[in-house]
């Protein structure tokens, strides 16, 4: 009896997650199939999910008004720039944090992210008046450093978090051993945090690729990532739904590809240490 309830039990969680897996990829899906039906068929009410004249000319259309592989390139080196700036950062803080706590980390730590719960428009009069004094408007620079400072908070955080799982002897046997900081830190804390470091990484050049709100507001042309890309198919005559949606696809396709391939390596960091 108690095995049929438990099976039972397992089947209906199991329902319930694929129910919830496939709301949350039901947009995804949508836009891409979105851009292969015409604009007509776009906005044809009821629309049709699967028995519609498919079409490339929605990518083709794209591929010819835009440079995609400029925003492509911008987005790869915002992405990438600004977490490895910020790991750069993050280890010997979280390595601070978790092997030498003083009196205030506790407290550092959730200053730190209560700064993630500010609205991003109440300082970006600041940042932009920064910006356009120091010539920094429009440029990669300006976008990684931004981009690294807003996402800084959760690098901290889950290093910090995996950090603490690491035995504290370990690197005390390797100071003894006569290491210094920067050799304990590259060379005994870093190969052993991996899985953290890893999914730290994939986490971050996600959430940075996805950025929106500051690559609007301080980008236009040089340094326009692929969210400015698909920002450009909203014009004053209305939105191509179509077109939008073929820019989307074609914006999230390789974070979904990276996402996919990665999704071991990614379970694994998140879920470092949970279990002993």
């Amino acid at each position: 009896m108690a095995r049929a309830i438990s099976t039972r039990r397992k089947w209906i969680v199991t329902v319930i997650a694929w129910a919830i897996g496939l709301a949350i990829f039901f947009p995804v899906l949508w836009t891409i199939l979105t851009s292969f039906k015409t604009e007509g068929e776009a906005i044809a009410s009821p629309p049709s999910f699967l028995f519609f004249d498919w079409t490339l000319e929605n990518y083709q259309t794209v591929q010819e008004r835009s440079d995609y592989l400029r925003h492509f390139w911008n987005s790869v080196v915002l992405s990438l720039g600004s977490t490895l700036c910020g790991l750069i950062i993050a280890v010997p803080a979280a390595w601070s944090m978790a092997f030498v706590p003083g009196r205030f980390t506790k407290d550092i730590l959730m200053w730190m992210l209560s700064t993630k719960m500010l609205p991003a428009v109440g300082v970006l009069m600041p940042i932009y008046l920064l910006c356009l004094n120091a010539g920094l408007l429009d440029t990669k620079v300006a976008l990684i450093f931004v981009l690294m400072m807003i996402n800084l908070p959760i690098i901290v955080w889950m290093l910090f978090t995996y950090f603490r799982e690491i035995p504290g002897d370990i690197l005390e046997a390797a100071r003894m051993d006569g290491a210094t900081m920067r050799s304990e830190i590259i060379h005994v804390l870093v190969p052993m945090a991996v899985p953290g470091i890893a999914s730290t990484l994939l986490l971050n050049i996600i959430l940075a690729w996805n950025e929106a709100f500051w690559t609007l507001n301080l980008t236009t042309v040089n340094a326009a990532p692929l969210t400015q890309f698909i920002a450009s198919y909203s014009s004053p005559e209305g939105l191509f739904y179509a077109k939008l949606s073929a820019a989307s696809t074609m914006a999230i396709a390789p974070i979904l590809i990276l996402g996919w391939f990665s999704q071991k390596q990614l379970v694994r960091g998140l879920t470092f240490g949970a279990v002993k």
